[in-house]
C-alpha cells in the first residue's frame, strides 16, 4: 500500500510518501480501505517527537494519523461479519496508522457513517466534532449569550459558531486575514474581525456597545495576547473556556491563565476543559462521537474540510504550522 511514514522526528519534510506493507487485522479488528484521514495539530507535535499527558513518542518508523474513514474490506478473527463492506469512521486512539491506503482498527471503536455524510465530513466529526461537543458541555447557550470565538475559521471554531447561532446566541468570530474573516462571515457570525489588525478589540467593543451587551463566553483555543484581549471583552459573570493554545509555540507555550485575585476582580470564571474532565462532562468519548455524527447527519453542524492528497501530507503539515488552513484538514489517498 501507499502510506506516509516518519523515519525520524523533525520537520514536515520528514513525512515520506512511500510503499509500506499492508497491515493485517488482528482478533476483533477490521482492515479499512481509507477514503479520508484526519490531520490534527497534535500530529504536528508528535511528528516533532513531543511527549506529554496526551502523547507518547512513537516507535520509528511510524505511519501517523489517528482519525480515519473508509470501507471495511477484511476482518480479523472473531470480528462480527456484519462489518464487512460497511462505510465506517473511527478514532483509533493514540495508536498511529491513518495516513495510508489501508489501516486497522478495533471493531468496538467503529461507527457506521450515516447515509448522506461523506467520509471527509465523518472524519471531521469523529475528532473535531466530538471535541467541540465536549467543550460545549461546559456552557449553556441561548439568546442572551454573546460568544467570542478566536480561531473561528478553524475546524472547532467553525462548529462552535454554528452551534452558538443555532442556540440563538450573538456570535463574534476572530480570524487571521481577509480570506478567513470572509469564511467566518459566511458561516453565520454576527461579526467577524481580523485579529491580526491592531484595532480589532475596538471594533468588537463598538459592536457590543451598539447592542448594549458584553461578551458572556470566550472559547479560547489560542492563548497569548489574542486570548487576553478577548477575555477583556467579558462582562461580569462571563466564562473563559480554555481548550488549547495554538497561538503559542507548541513546546514552550501554554494556556492563558489568571490568578485567583484576577478572577475575583474581573468577576469571571476561567476553566481548562481538556482531557478527562471534558470526557466525563460529555458522557464519554463514544457518546460524544455518536452525537457529533448525528448532528452532522441532521445538518445542524456542517464541518468545514480542507482536503489534500495523501502524497501531500508534508504540505498539509506545513500549512497547519503557518496557520494556512481553514477547517478540518483531511488527507485523501
Amino acid at each position: 500500500m501507499q502510506a506516509i511514514r516518519l523515519h525520524a522526528f523533525g520537520p514536515a519534510d520528514n513525512l515520506v510518501h512511500e510503499w509500506a506493507e499492508d497491515p493485517l487485522p488482528g482478533p476483533g479488528q477490521v482492515r479499512i480501505a481509507v477514503a479520508a484521514a484526519g490531520v490534527h495539530l497534535l500530529d504536528v507535535a508528535l511528528r516533532e517527537g513531543m511527549t506529554g499527558p496526551y502523547a507518547a513518542v512513537a516507535e520509528l518508523p511510524t505511519i501517523p494519523g489517528r482519525e480515519v474513514a473508509g470501507t471495511v474490506e477484511s476482518l480479523g478473527e472473531g470480528t462480527d461479519p456484519a462489518w464487512l463492506g460497511k462505510r465506517v469512521v473511527v478514532h483509533i486512539g493514540m495508536a498511529p496508522g491513518g495516513y495510508a491506503e489501508l489501516t486497522v482498527a478495533d471493531a468496538d471503536r467503529l461507527h457506521e457513517i450515516p447515509a448522506g455524510l461523506d467520509e471527509a465530513a465523518a472524519v471531521a466529526m469523529i475528532g473535531t466534532g466530538r471535541t467541540t461537543l465536549g467543550i460545549l458541555a461546559f456552557t449553556e447557550l441561548g439568546p442572551d449569550s454573546v460568544v467570542v470565538v478566536p480561531a473561528a475559521a478553524g475546524g472547532i471554531g467553525t462548529l462552535l459558531v454554528q452551534y452558538a447561532k443555532n442556540a440563538g446566541a450573538t456570535v463574534i468570530g476572530l480570524a487571521g486575514g481577509p480570506a478567513k474573516v470572509a469564511r467566518v462571515e459566511a458561516n453565520g457570525a454576527d461579526l467577524a474581525v481580523d485579529y491580526t489588525l491592531p484595532d480589532w478589540p475596538g471594533r468588537v467593543r463598538a459592536h457590543l456597545d451598539s447592542i448594549g451587551r458584553r461578551a458572556t463566553v470566550v472559547y479560547d483555543s489560542v492563548g497569548g495576547v489574542t486570548a487576553r484581549a478577548a477575555v477583556d471583552l467579558l462582562g461580569k459573570g462571563g466564562a473563559h473556556i480554555v481548550f488549547g493554545w495554538s497561538g503559542e509555540d507548541l513546546h514552550k507555550g501554554g494556556p492563558l491563565t489568571f490568578t485567583p485575585e484576577e478572577i475575583a476582580e474581573r468577576g469571571i470564571t476561567s476553566e481548562s476543559v481538556l482531557g478527562p474532565t471534558m470526557i466525563q462532562k460529555g458522557g464519554g468519548l463514544r457518546a460524544l462521537e455518536t452525537l457529533a455524527l448525528a448532528e452532522a447527519a441532521a445538518g445542524r453542524l456542517r464541518p468545514s474540510v480542507q482536503r489534500y492528497p495523501l502524497a501531500e501530507a508534508a504540505t498539509a503539515h506545513r500549512a497547519m504550522e503557518t496557520r494556512g488552513t481553514m477547517g478540518k484538514v483531511v488527507l485523501e489517498p
